[in-house]
């Protein structure tokens, strides 16, 4: 009779131990036996040694490799809270405190939600006992140096990110078109056939003087956007060029071989691939258009239909915009956006003249306006709306009377 009962005992007093671990950067996950390993490894001794006490390590792993404790935004964490939730996980165990959370704020939230659920939290290498005052206090101080630890990392990394650009150094983010990052000497190279194309932008947009002409003749040429390769593998970027795309390539300080950093210039240890001569002249031309990427317009007064017509053949917002004739008199349109960006291609639907098309739309408002049935329909509505706001009010006003009423007699008693 005994060992039947022993068992039950047994079974009712199982820990089921979720076992979490972190590292901030994705650098060494690669290998055969990394620091995410060795924080399971650690945990895994350290609930055999609690074995006898019922607890077991889940067979699931919530490993965030190369994801910060700054925030809760981890695919591992969110798997382990979601199985908490669901009432799967009895204890949390971790390497080190902040393997869970650097931040103070969301720590105090999570310890909330493992209280809500009946979880216990442990580190293998930290001693504390969240069940009592002097356990949480414990706790919350080594969660202070884990925030203070991180905010000096970040304080560090940004100060030497600085100084670096300062003197012109390349950090490794992704080359803009025309260069090629060399992570050995962690400097830009030229590629020339590259080069050759960011010269012909800058001088294309001279003899053009748009963007958007610009934009829609290399894409004829079928020159394609810089390609790159992630470390997984992936191949992202490539395709057409668009505006944004064209604007950014004939804004960026880059090709003059220089680098920005907080709104300065410093000499890079990159080549220049643009002359300084041919960069000034494209920002002047740049910086004298009326539409340029400066602070958004707001709406032009003399566009009676500006943001509330849309095309007709692909549903996209019309837009406006002014030609100027051989005597320089200046003529309104309104054209598919779809079309300014991406000229017949994106939309075959012709410009039309803002004159005619404001005083086609007001004769029409101007016909039903004068509508005998439309009148009628409008009086009732008005009709309608009245009586029913009358209906509220007087309700509204018996409810206030009655109210004042009832105050009076409870002040007389």
């Amino acid at each position: 009779m005994s060992g039947p009962a022993n068992t039950e005992a047994d079974a009712t007093t199982k820990v089921r131990c979720a076992i979490y671990t972190r590292k901030s950067t994705s650098e060494g996950l690669d290998m055969d036996f990394n620091t995410l390993d060795a924080q399971r490894e650690a945990a895994e001794y350290y609930i055999r040694a609690m074995q006898g006490e019922g607890w077991e390590a889940l067979p699931n792993r919530y490993d965030d490799g190369g994801f910060t404790g700054a925030n809760t935004e981890r695919p591992a964490l969110q798997r382990l809270l979601a199985d908490i939730e669901a009432g799967a996980v009895d204890c949390i165990v971790v390497y080190k405190v902040d393997r869970l959370s650097r931040s103070l704020m969301d720590f105090a939230n999570l310890l909330a939600l493992f209280d809500k659920q009946q979880v216990t939290f442990v580190s293998t290498t930290q001693n504390f006992n969240t069940t009592n005052s002097m356990g949480r206090l414990t706790l919350n101080i080594l969660l202070s140096f884990a925030q203070f630890e991180r905010e000096m990392i970040a304080e560090r990394t940004r100060d030497k990110m600085g100084a670096a650009r300062k003197r012109g150094k390349w950090l490794g983010s992704r080359p803009c078109y025309g260069y090629h990052g060399d992570r050995e000497k962690k400097r830009l190279v030229v590629l020339e056939e590259e080069a050759e194309r960011v010269r012909a932008i800058f001088g294309l947009y001279l003899r053009l003087g748009s963007v958007n002409a610009v934009t829609q003749r290399i894409n004829d040429l079928g020159w394609a956007k810089k390609l790159y390769r992630t470390k997984a593998g992936r191949e992202i970027g490539g395709g057409d060029w668009r505006d944004k795309d064209v604007h950014l390539v004939l804004r960026n300080p880059t090709y003059l071989g220089k680098v920005a950093f907080k709104g300065e210039l410093y000499e890079g240890e990159h080549a220049a691939i643009v002359s300084e001569t041919l960069f000034d002249r494209v920002q002047m031309t740049l910086s004298s258009k009326a539409c340029g990427r400066g602070k958004r317009r707001g709406r032009n007064p003399d566009y009676l239909l500006q943001g509330i017509t849309y095309c007709g053949l692909c549903d996209q917002r019309i837009t406006t915009t002014t030609g100027r004739g051989r005597n320089k008199e200046v003529y309104r349109y309104y054209v598919c956006s779809k079309r300014g960006r991406k000229g017949h291609k994106g939309c075959s639907h012709p410009r039309l003249a803002a004159e005619e098309l404001e005083q086609l739309v007001v004769d029409r408002v101007k016909a039903r306006c004068t509508d005998p049935q439309l009148r009628e329909e409008i009086v009732a509505r008005m009709e309608t709306g009245r009586t029913e706001a009358s209906e509220a009010i007087e309700k509204e006003r018996a409810a206030v009377v009655a109210a004042e009423a009832g105050l009076h007699a409870e002040g007389r008693r």
